[in-house]
């Protein structure tokens, strides 16, 4: 791996020196034009208005060559004079470092951390110290099996069984892990599949043809309660299905793997065995709870997202335990964090049943410190102090609701995913890691300037935790592929965490691998009994109406919604988010303000913030303080409406469907989306869809047929194409017809919560076998983490400042 990546940087260098002879002049004069502007980092767009800077005719000669290639794939740009180094990424999870002499135009390739080392220069000046604390994981990963195709990334369960039948499972002799690993299985002391008589893999091989002749004679429908007692005397336990065809295939899929081993049939397989029965899901900020929550600071799509992904999952785990032949009851416990001071929410409740579900409950636990229980909320950045006593109470707590071990932890958010290592670590669980949102994409250079940021968001402790569960974790789940490693031109949230530095704390010069079998795509959907096309009359949530107008068109301005629509003919667009910098709902309402021809064409209405009380959250301060300002400077009454956030889930699908029926459009404007729940909501309402090209969105809507990329750095642009789009359904209305149910066939086709449960549900099957035959090799990764944890995260969290209870 180090040679490859030497002969990759001496290539760029090479590149870059063929480049320095033959255009001399002309780098002179970009290079020059760079350095000029002082020390600092420069992004690709910075880089690209110097290069629109220099004349055309030499502009044409560099763009042309192997130099324009090069600017084209850098992510940034380190400017210290009379050096400016490069971050090249050539394609996704690739990099390549090199640094101009400006002076003497003489390239020099660079590693990994000599660039982080130039690049700490702007915080540090020049420094000569040696002794900083490196992060390397790639040796204890060096002997893990990864593919190296960027078309790879995110089907790890994939690559991982193609390896493990090709490799490890080479004959039958080597298929002993596996016979060990389905010797072990039992529920509280309950043996299944095999029992003590089958010894050894010939005997194995001689049962299952001997159950394979047995079960040939029998009807398919057959119950396995008709047969068991025969089964048990030759070795075989309950588990292997409800019904004599059910278990017949079981055996046929053994036999083959015994006799030829292949990677579908392995993940098959493994996917059927009964593994997954307790099941953890960690989510300790914010409000969790079902009712009058959404819209609170910290708390948004991550609660929508588990709430629906526990009634798919417990409903997939009880279909499975019954096609399996089981009587065992599943449980899920969703531990969040208790809130003494609930504020009308019931948050305060330690145990809460999850609507909808028959074995799924909130189980909350309070934060406690030697000072206490503490009784507020409080933001998800001040959290850490927290998180290692709230682990050792959880630990108890759901040892009290099991009796036992959970199967399976899922972690979310830096904190859920913090908590679930821990847990892991202590009980020897298989992991799952989901982020939702990691924080360093969101807020640019937040690792070079952490210092600048600490005091308000703590970062050092979020990255420190995030690069702590990302590398103990079995598994990663993502929504996207542009979450782990971007686009052509964009970074990926995992991929950002593969080399940075927090100056004077640590430099991480390989913090994780976006090649690593432990990534998977695996795409959430909306709830299909709240979020519904618009054209489905029966399902219509009518008696919502009269409250949905009143909402949008009343005369009436109170803290619940502020400004008139006069018109009530106009289309509206919508938009549905928290108030905060990053989902840019007030930049949205600055383009409408700013775009004459927008204004005319349709209203503009969002939900967002709370009006009716004040906040806390000083993110939101800031932005309702914007919101104030933009109405009273562009004069929106009669064209805007702002409507506090709304608590009534259902009543918001019904919302969605009512501004269809003005032929409006929903439109997310962050900065960021890792995912985009509100996208696939609009789109499964039917209701086209305009949305960030910075993260998930860029996935789920293919641009210009299932729906519209925006550039939020761009709102100009962004407003001109929503005006278009308007123009043209005016000239033709099938036109909003067909983006309509473009993104609902999208949606049927990638994102539904069917398609994810059943698929979470094969992962842990794969990555608990796969946690059980690897064992040994991830010890050296767990004693690295565990002193990384001690040594680092310990004495961060330490030094976040403990709430004190008003």
């Amino acid at each position: 791996m180090a040679e490859n990546k030497l002969t990759r940087a001496h290539s760029l260098r090479e590149r870059l020196d063929t480049t320095l002879s033959t255009f001399r002049n002309e780098l002179l004069t970009l290079l020059s034009r760079i350095e000029s502007k002082g020390k600092g980092i420069y992004q690709p767009h910075h880089l690209l208005e110097d290069i629109k800077a220099i004349s055309e005719n030499d502009r044409k000669r560099l763009t042309e060559g192997v130099f324009g290639d090069i600017i084209r794939s850098t992510q940034e740009a380190i400017v210290l004079s009379p050096w400016v180094a490069f971050a090249v990424r050539p394609r996704p999870g690739v990099w390549e470092y090199v640094r101009v002499n400006v002076n003497a135009l003489a390239a020099e390739e660079m590693t990994a951390s000599e660039y982080l080392k130039f690049k700490e220069e702007l915080v540090n000046g020049s420094c000569n110290d040696n002794f900083v604390l490196e992060l390397d994981f790639e040796p204890f990963n060096a002997s893990f099996p990864r593919p190296t195709l960027s078309k790879s990334i995110g089907n790890g369960v994939e690559f991982l069984n193609r390896y493990l039948s090709a490799k490890m499972f080479h004959d039958k002799d080597s298929m002993h892990p596996l016979l060990d690993f389905l010797r072990v299985h039992n529920y509280k002391g309950k043996t299944m599949m095999l029992n003590d008589r089958v010894q050894n893999l010939n005997i194995l091989q001689s049962v299952l043809r001997k159950a394979s002749d047995y079960l040939s004679a029998l009807p398919p429908d057959t119950p396995y309660e008709n047969f068991d007692h025969k089964f048990e005397e030759i070795g075989l336990e309950k588990g292997w299905g409800d019904c004599a065809e059910r278990v017949l295939d079981m055996i046929h899929l053994l036999l083959d793997l015994l006799e030829a081993p292949d990677s579908c049939t392995l993940e098959k397989f493994l996917g059927r065995v009964p593994m997954v029965f307790n099941v953890v899901i960690l989510s300790p900020h914010g409000y969790f709870a079902q009712e009058n929550v959404l819209g609170y600071p910290d708390t948004g799509g991550q609660v929508v997202y588990i709430l629906d992904q526990v009634r798919a999952l417990e409903s997939e785990m009880l279909l499975r335990i019954k096609q399996q032949g089981l009587d065992i009851t599943p449980r899920i416990l969703i531990v969040t964090r208790l809130l003494p001071d609930a504020v009308g929410t019931t948050c305060n409740q330690r145990l809460e049943e999850v609507f909808g579900t028959e074995h799924t409950s909130i189980l909350r636990v309070p934060f406690r410190s030697e000072k206490g229980i503490l009784r507020k909320w409080i933001s998800r950045f001040e959290v850490w102090p927290y998180l290692e006593t709230f682990t050792e109470d959880v630990a108890n707590e759901i040892y009290g609701e099991f009796q036992g071990k959970p199967d399976l932890i899922i972690g979310n958010y830096s904190d859920g995913n913090l908590v679930a290592s821990l847990l892991a670590h202590k009980l020897g669980v298989t992991q799952c890691t989901i982020a939702h949102a990691l924080e360093k994409t969101k807020y640019p250079d937040s690792d070079i300037y952490w210092k600048k940021f600490d005091d308000k968001y703590n970062f050092s402790c979020q990255f420190t935790a995030d690069l702590y569960a990302m590398n103990h974790t079995d598994f990663i789940i993502t929504s996207t592929f542009q979450e782990i490693a971007g686009s052509k031109d964009t970074v990926g949230q995992y991929e950002s965490h593969t080399a940075f530095t927090l100056p004077g704390l640590y430099r991480v010069v390989h913090g994780i691998d976006v090649f690593d079998p432990k990534f998977n795509i695996v795409s959430p959907g909306a709830d299909m009994t709240v979020y519904f096309p618009y054209t489905e009359e029966k399902l219509r949530l009518t008696a919502f109406h009269p409250e949905i107008e009143e909402l949008l068109y009343s005369s009436t301005q109170n803290e619940e919604h502020i400004g008139v629509l006069n018109d009530h003919a106009k289309p509206i667009i919508f938009s549905m988010a928290r108030l905060d910098g990053v989902k840019n709902i007030t930049g949205l309402v600055e383009w409408y303000c700013k775009n004459p021809r927008l204004r005319k064409l349709v209203n503009l209405v969002v939900v967002a913030g709370d009006r009716r009380k004040e906040s806390k959250d000083l993110e939101e301060k800031e932005e309702l303080k914007k919101m104030y300002g933009l109405i009273e400077t562009y004069k929106l009454n009669g064209e805007f409406r702002w409507i506090s956030s709304q608590m009534n889930r259902v009543r918001n699908g019904e919302l969605y469907r009512y501004i269809a029926d003005t032929k409006g459009a929903f439109v997310q404007p962050a900065f960021y989306e890792a995912f985009g729940l509100t996208v696939v909501e609009a789109m499964t309402c039917g209701l086209p869809t305009f949305a960030t090209l910075h993260g998930g969105p860029a996935e789920i809507i293919v641009h210009g047929k299932s729906g519209f990329h925006i550039d939020p750095y761009q709102g100009d642009k962004a407003s001109e194409l929503i005006v278009s789009f308007f123009e043209k359904c005016r000239e033709d209305p099938t036109h909003w017809e067909k983006i309509s149910q473009e993104g609902l066939k999208r949606i049927k086709e990638k994102y539904t919560w069917q398609i994810y449960s059943e698929r979470l549900m094969t992962l842990a099957g794969v990555y608990g076998f796969w946690k059980y035959v690897s064992n040994l090799e991830r010890r050296e990764t767990r004693r690295y983490l565990e002193m990384f944890y001690a040594l680092k995260y310990r004495q961060l969290a330490m030094s976040v400042p403990l709430a004190v209870d008003e």
